[in-house]
């Protein structure tokens, strides 16, 4: 089992601090997968939060057994400060139930933004009522909301291919977050496809946050970035900041960030690789 930087008592205590000694930073934390804690001024935002072991559970004496390798970072319900949440796709480890619940429960005026084309089964699995979610949707208005002092904004993602469902919503998305000067880029679950680097949300992103687990020919669930591909893909929109996401969760998904920190090195592309439970801190622009 891999244990986090920081978990529990000490990871909220750094929370805290950094609350109380760095508000104006853009702090961001890694809780491992594709889940990320975004703090600026006092606000909060969890992108795509996978916090317990329901898959575990799920596939339980199946060929996808989902055993956890990376020990949780925090109970969702310890996290009673959550402005916003995000879910890029219904995908378990990107919109669970248990987690949602356990947040909503401890944060009443919580606020969860999702793709449009994903509306009913957020609401099915979060509880959440009407008020509560905000549906985004990269191609139809609104694309784009204020949410709880956050700015954010829906971009297509393609998980294998750029999906649509009968209406012609996204089923994938990612979110472009402004929190003040400060841009993030989370790109939920894709592989590149034409014409991506060039989308106006997606220019001038102080931080990009990539998935580099590749892609498992003929498998379910196939269709995300390598570690090379992510490097080359925030060259390409030309991110200050790169980090790699959605590895060491789980014994089955083996991709390490090793090639992706030798591309950027290749590139020149700034890049940080953090361990569960670790902070990231930006005090200024670039």
């Amino acid at each position: 089992m891999i244990e986090p930087l920081l978990k529990d008592d000490a990871f909220l205590e750094d929370v805290r601090r950094a609350r109380l000694e760095a508000p104006a930073a853009l702090h961001l934390w890694w809780l491992g997968q594709s889940g990320f804690l975004l703090q600026w001024r006092g606000r909060h935002l969890l992108f795509d939060p996978y916090l317990p072991d329901s898959l575990a559970r799920k596939h339980a004496g199946t060929d996808r057994p989902h055993v956890r390798l990376t020990a949780r970072v925090v109970a969702p319900e310890r996290l009673d400060f959550i402005d916003v949440v995000t879910s890029s796709h219904n995908h378990t480890d990107h919109l669970d139930a248990e987690t949602l619940r356990a947040l909503a429960a401890a944060n009443p005026d919580l606020r969860l933004v999702c793709a449009r084309a994903n509306l009913p089964m957020a609401a099915e699995r979060s509880g959440f009522e009407d008020d509560a979610l905000v549906d985004l949707d990269p191609e139809a208005e609104p694309r784009s909301a204020k949410v709880k002092g956050f700015g954010i904004t829906a971009v297509p993602a393609a998980h294998e291919s750029v999906e649509l469902n009968a209406a012609g919503l996204h089923r994938h998305v990612g979110f472009v977050v402004q929190a003040g000067p400060w841009r993030v880029y989370h790109s939920g679950d894709t592989v590149r496809f034409p014409g991506m680097e060039r989308l106006p949300a997606l220019q001038d992103v102080d931080v990009a946050i990539l998935p580099i687990n590749g892609r498992r020919p003929g498998g379910r669930n196939a269709g995300n970035l390598t570690g090379p591909e992510a490097a080359e893909l925030a060259r390409a929109i030309r991110a200050r900041l790169a980090i790699p996401c959605h590895y060491g969760m789980f014994e089955s998904d083996p991709a390490t960030p090793e090639a992706f920190v030798r591309r950027c090195e290749e590139l020149g592309q700034a890049c940080r690789v953090l361990q569960a439970g670790e902070r990231l801190m930006l005090g200024g622009r670039g």
